[in-house]
């Protein structure tokens, strides 16, 4: 079993990809042929899947990541969130997790479905993604991750309360964090050294997303509170009606973004794929060239 917390203070940057789990046969094999895609060209250190809030998506992110760690062989982590579940019905997740060989879980709170406002607590179940963790960490065969917001969560007070909470998961059995996706380093850099001034040391790997469409990003970052800097965001809506440049555009501020990250001592980079291959591609290739 391959423990991502094992992966970091090698000496080389750990790579990683982010799926979501398809809704049919056909999108699962498609994901699959990406993911392969993805393995031969760069050869990824492990593969995460993200979980959605209903029973069939559930389903499938245990399906994939089986079969990404199974059968094509790289480690997988599987998401896990509080929304709509019962300490029982995680622990049934956790349990046929482990018994595929899914020992690698990023633990999250998670976004309340579409048709609720706010995130609601489940009778039975965990408020915060905290409470996730601590029930995790008794189970010692588990590597746990934990997201953490460069820029804040969207439904933090303040910086410092979004850092106490990013502490407590630490605190609780979080052995690593992944961020939201950022776009402006400076914010993964101001953040990760007020965790170390408060004895935080574990790795925290910055996300990534190349931009490739622009009305999706505006999008993404809106809902997740996520700054893009001025001259890329007046670049790319320049050419917003020429979809190759953007991808050019991205794939380019990616790059140079990447390159920044690893100069100054980030432990590795996290891609959002979207479930394609070609932006991620793009920019591995140039950093392992």
């Amino acid at each position: 079993m391959t423990r991502i917390i094992d992966r970091f203070g090698t000496g080389s940057p750990v790579f990683s990809f982010e799926f979501f789990p398809p809704k049919s046969d056909e999108g699962a094999e498609a994901l699959m042929a990406t993911v392969l895609d993805l393995q031969e060209a760069v050869n990824p250190d492990y593969v995460s899947v993200t979980y959605g809030a209903g029973g069939t998506t559930r389903e499938r992110t245990q399906q994939v990541v089986s079969r990404i760690q199974n059968q094509i062989g790289l480690p997988a982590m599987a998401h896990l969130t509080c929304v709509a579940a019962t300490v029982g019905e995680i622990d049934e997740v956790v349990n046929r997790l482990v018994a595929d060989g899914i020992e690698n879980i990023l633990a999250l709170r998670g976004d309340p479905p579409k048709d609720q406002k706010n995130f609601q607590v489940p009778e039975g179940g965990f408020a915060h993604a905290s409470e996730l963790i601590a029930h995790l960490a008794r189970r010692k065969e588990l590597c746990i991750g934990a997201a953490a917001y460069p820029e804040g969560h969207p439904e933090s007070a303040d910086a410092q309360d979004d850092l106490r909470w990013t502490i407590h998961k630490v605190e609780q059995g979080a052995s690593f964090l992944v961020t939201q996706m950022i776009f402006d380093n400076e914010h993964y850099f101001r953040f990760t050294e007020r965790l170390r001034g408060c004895g935080v040391h574990v790795p925290v790997v910055p996300g990534i997303m190349p931009i490739t469409n622009v009305a999706q990003i505006d999008r993404f970052t809106k809902m997740c509170g996520v700054e893009i800097p001025s001259s890329l965001s007046k670049r790319m809506h320049g050419y917003q009606d020429d979809p190759a440049s953007v991808m050019a555009i991205g794939i380019e501020h990616a790059i140079e973004q990447c390159r920044d990250l690893l100069a100054r001592g980030a432990p590795g980079l996290h891609f959002y794929t979207l479930n394609r291959s070609l932006a991620t591609r793009g920019v591995l290739a140039a950093l392992k060239g």
